[in-house]
């Protein structure tokens, strides 16, 4: 399908010659000609937004003074918050928020039927690429079978959402599906989708150069922010409207100008950098804005490490960590097999934009902070937050603290020697420094011997992600790791569950070409999957043994994983600290097997003639890592790896579906259901209504995550969502995950606020999906929330600093809609679910004039209603009256944060497709 540009764009359409190829642009130097401003100073990642509305400029929503306000930014020092509209070229998915798209996509079709309209109306405008990524799961590990085997019981569990996928990759144009066992959906589009500068026909045939832009239905998204596309995350919804031809609503975001300078000393890796650079710019607070890097220090950042820092925007909360077009980004598309022309023309392109990165600039910025690499130094991040930055050789003091204020002071050691007495003794107790007596220990009763674990036990060791198995220098040097490992005669742990999950295939080829992968697999590194796994948690069950005893005596089991998410229940059900690091860290934290042990001055373990081995005695040179990865990482193993990519292996290739345009709803479907979303609807939207006696579900605190909200991994049959499935005659075993079911809105619901580690404020200490229902008894949060609704009672959440952080899932913003949910009210909110709530029209709100749910005295008990909303203005303060259950009434002030007159018209047609479709359906 051809490309779109505006009415009016041509006073700035420029060509440009390119090896014998012409192609015409739409010049931000012609713009500037032409008197519409001055912008040579812009950031890049403003300069590629800008030749966006360059290029729409008078199709009716782009106009003069939109493109005029860009130079007013830069006048204004770096803020000048217009709305705008933005067209990303393309989209992209991965099946976990996929599958539930296409169900809307599916669910629309059959709407707009029912409004009179064609269902060929709903079909993507723009590309959309969906890779098949968080379905694997490890069940097995630490053998040569464990690949093929975790496979097999992909297809078994997922074979209805693959056979719904293949639909959708029939029924609609524009539309790609790459299958699994390909990679993580940002290793592929950086390694192959991209291209940095696409070309491109447009309505009357002529070819177009522009900047490669999308959005992703995954927070990470930005991975490919590396290479030079501006790409970011949106929930679902958002990226379904974007694909039926909707702009993007925006504010001109304000930059924030990350200066590096220096290089990396020896010792460090890019996971280092990136979780140094993680807790700056959380520190520093770039919430919805975007980050660029810039400083001649990145003539030392390959573009892997530089990826590796894009992936972890949504970790600092940024909308994108964008890096100009420069020689290293011109080699990494050479290396990764992209064609002549493509580079030819990235570099022609970016040189004629302003957009190539050139010694010294220093465009203008809202406000910049700076990094000597120099001073970065090993870490690691948790035990729960990615920001939660601890230099190595502090990090088993820092967890015994952790354990320490966990346990409150409380000696569990005699709980634990009670049990072991009754139980005919306990093992030689291990000694864990600094102890003092917080630390629970428990028995592991193992067939193949019985050993000892306590709190601190690292139970996961994960090469994992997309974050770090997309850098072959982390991933050659945990080789080299295993390798030395292997020769001095180390092994891991028995009770640390070791797994391997390349990003693409391309990596399994290098590792094999430098021979490592042998020296992986004798450590129990063995390949699992090409996909997410343990990063979303999908890690598998731990050995029963290890759970039980981990459950039993109420242990802090420990993860390490390579990923870019550590937060609270997302790993498994059974560890409660998470640690992220490099892939060479996690194969030495496999070796000792113990938090409390620091790695930098303790010994791993003794070579075959007992004497002591450090972690110096493993860690590889720069210089050793950077030979190997020049030998083995070859153009060719790109181009053989994704020479076929969309066509997959024989499973895959053996999936059946039907090839009508319209779905076959499944009935008996525990996978993907009919929603409601769309079912009674008239054609007409209605104003917003006020909330009136809204009771509250849920009182929440500071960085509530979107895995609080809507957990990713297992379930247990006691939940709502277990309930569910059982008594459809589902066997727990075949559960899967809520990933995995997001096309089961019943599921999804039922799952909805059921993080195992979530606390509802209402509730004194309770861990867990739970809340007051209307007798006042505790229950399941969508018990009480159904029995609301039969009242016909609205409700409300309240929570507190950085509300829905993390993944970008639209379904913490379906569920929470689901529930009956009329409004959110928080301190402050994370930019993606921000936008899905208003996607779902469900209205956040936010506290003014220093309140908050604390000084507010908020307990649960209460009535709240707010006025004002049939004409609400964006931005607006709205009076709200809190009655509290005395009897007593507040009145206080809240910020609506529906943000632009286009939300508005979301929340007012009750959503965002519900606009557009209600549009598509009166164009028919």
């Amino acid at each position: 399908m051809p490309i779109q540009v505006g009415q009016d764009s041509a006073k700035t359409r420029r060509d440009l010659s390119v090896d014998g190829h012409s192609y015409a642009y739409y010049s931000i130097e012609a713009a500037e000609a032409a008197g519409l401003g001055s912008f040579a100073r812009l950031p890049v990642s403003l300069k590629v937004v800008l030749e966006n509305l360059l290029r729409f400029e008078d199709d009716n929503t782009v106009t003069t003074d939109d493109i005029r306000a860009f130079s007013e930014w830069a006048e204004k020092g770096g803020k000048n918050p217009r709305e705008i509209a933005y067209r990303p070229a393309r989209v992209l998915m991965q099946d976990f928020t996929g599958v539930p798209a296409v169900v809307d996509l599916a669910a629309m079709r059959d709407g707009i039927e029912r409004l009179g309209g064609d269902p060929q109306k709903i079909n993507p405008l723009n590309p959309v690429d969906l890779v098949i990524d968080h379905s694997v799961m490890i069940d097995e590990f630490g053998n040569p079978r464990a690949f093929q085997l975790n496979v097999e019981r992909e297809y078994e569990r997922n074979i209805e959402r693959y056979t719904f996928l293949k639909w959708g990759q029939k029924a609609f144009d524009n539309f790609r599906v790459v299958p699994p066992g390909t990679g993580i959906c940002h290793q592929v589009n950086l390694e192959y989708l991209a291209k940095t500068v696409w070309s491109d026909k447009d309505q009357n045939g002529q070819t177009v150069a522009y900047p490669d832009t999308l959005v992703g239905t995954d927070s990470h998204t930005t991975m490919v922010n590396g290479a030079a596309v501006l790409g970011w995350g949106v929930g679902g919804i958002e990226a379904e409207a974007a694909m039926l031809g909707q702009p993007i609503s925006m504010l001109i975001p304000e930059v924030i100008g990350f200066k590096l300078t220096g290089a990396m000393p020896e010792g460090t890796t890019a996971t280092d950098l990136v979780l140094r650079v993680t807790k700056m710019l959380r520190d520093k607070g770039v919430v919805g804005k975007f980050v660029e890097f810039y400083g001649d220090g990145l003539d030392n950042v390959p573009l892997a490490d530089r990826a590796t820092i894009g992936n972890m925007s949504p970790e600092f909360g940024a909308t994108c960590a964008f890096f100009p077009v420069d020689a290293e980004t011109i080699r990494y598309l050479t290396q990764t097999g992209r064609d002549e022309e493509t580079l030819k023309l990235v570099e022609a392109y970016a040189k004629a934009q302003g957009m190539w990165r050139e010694p010294g600039s220093e465009p203008v910025f809202t406000d910049t902070l700076e990094l000597d690499m120099t001073t970065v130094v090993p870490a690691i991040s948790g035990p729960k937050r990615p920001q939660d930055h601890v230099a190595l050789d502090a990090a088993a003091k820092t967890f015994r603290e952790y354990v320490k204020g966990q346990r409150q002071g409380k000696d569990a050691s005699e709980r634990a020697e009670g049990r072991w007495e009754a139980e005919g003794g306990a093992p030689e107790p291990v000694e864990i420094p600094g102890d003092e007596g917080h630390h629970r220990r428990g028995v592991v009763k193992h067939p193949e011997g019985h050993y000892q674990i306590h709190d601190g036990s690292i139970v996961i060791a994960a090469i994992t992600s997309c974050t770090n198995t997309s850098n072959p220098y982390v991933m050659i040097g945990a080789g080299l790791v295993a390798r030395k490992a292997n020769e001095l005669g180390l092994t891991r742990k028995p009770w640390v569950k070791t797994s391997l999950a390349p990003g693409s295939q391309v990596v399994s080829a290098y590792l094999e070409a430098a021979g490592l992968q042998d020296d992986l697999d004798a450590l129990g590194f063995n390949l699992v999957g090409y996909g997410c796994t343990t990063c979303i948690g999908n890690s598998g069950p731990l050995d029963p043994e290890i759970s039980e005893a981990i459950a039993e005596d109420d242990l802090i089991a420990v993860s390490v994983l390579s990923g870019n998410r550590n937060f609270e229940g997302r790993i498994s059900p059974d560890v409660r600290a998470n640690y992220l690091a490099s892939p060479p860290l996690v194969v030495a934290y496999s070796l000792v097997g113990d938090m409390n042990v620091d790695i930098t001055t303790q010994p791993l373990g003794q070579d075959k003639n007992g004497n002591d081995i450090y972690l110096k005695d493993l860690w590889p040179s720069q210089k050793e890592i950077a030979e190997l990865v020049e030998r083995t990482v070859t153009r060719e193993s790109f181009q053989e790896k994704y020479a076929d990519v969309f066509k997959g292996d024989d499973r895959w290739r053996q999936v059946e579906t039907t090839e009508k345009e319209t779905y076959d709803w499944p009935s008996t479907s525990t996978y993907v259901q009919n929603p409601p979303y769309f079912q009674n609807m008239d054609v007409d939207p209605k104003p917003i209504e006020n909330i009136e006696g809204a009771r509250v579900l849920a009182i929440l605190g500071d960085m509530v995550t979107t895995d609080h909200i809507s957990p990713a991994g297992s379930f247990k049959e006691t939940t709502p969502a277990g309930t569910y499935l059982t008594e459809r005659q589902v066997a727990p075993r075949e559960f899967n995950s809520y990933g995995s079911r997001r096309g089961n809105h019943e599921v999804m619901m039922r799952g909805t606020f059921a993080n195992i580690r979530i606390r509802n404020e209402m509730l004194d200490g309770v861990e867990g999906g739970y809340t007051l229902g209307p007798d006042g008894s505790q229950m399941a949060i969508y018990d009480a929330a159904m029995a609301w609704q039969e009242q016909g009672v609205p409700l409300v959440i309240f929570a507190g600093e950085q509300y829905g952080a993390g993944s970008s899932r639209d379904w913490a913003a379906k569920g929470t809609a689901l529930l009956g949910v009329k409004a959110v009210i928080a301190e402050s909110y994370e930019r993606i679910h921000r936008s899905n709530l208003v996607g779902m029209g469900v209205v956040p709100f936010e506290f003014t004039g220093g309140d908050t749910r604390e000084s507010l005295g908020i307990k649960g008990d209460e009535q709240v209603s707010i006025t004002g909303l049939p004409d609400v203005t964006p931005g607006a303060t709205l009076p709200c009256t809190i009655t509290y259950g005395d009897g007593s009434t507040k009145e206080i002030e809240l910020k609506c944060r529906i943000d632009t007159a286009v939300e508005k018209e979301y929340v007012e047609n009750g959503g965002v497709l519900h606009y557009v479709l209600r549009n598509l359906a009166k164009a028919a």
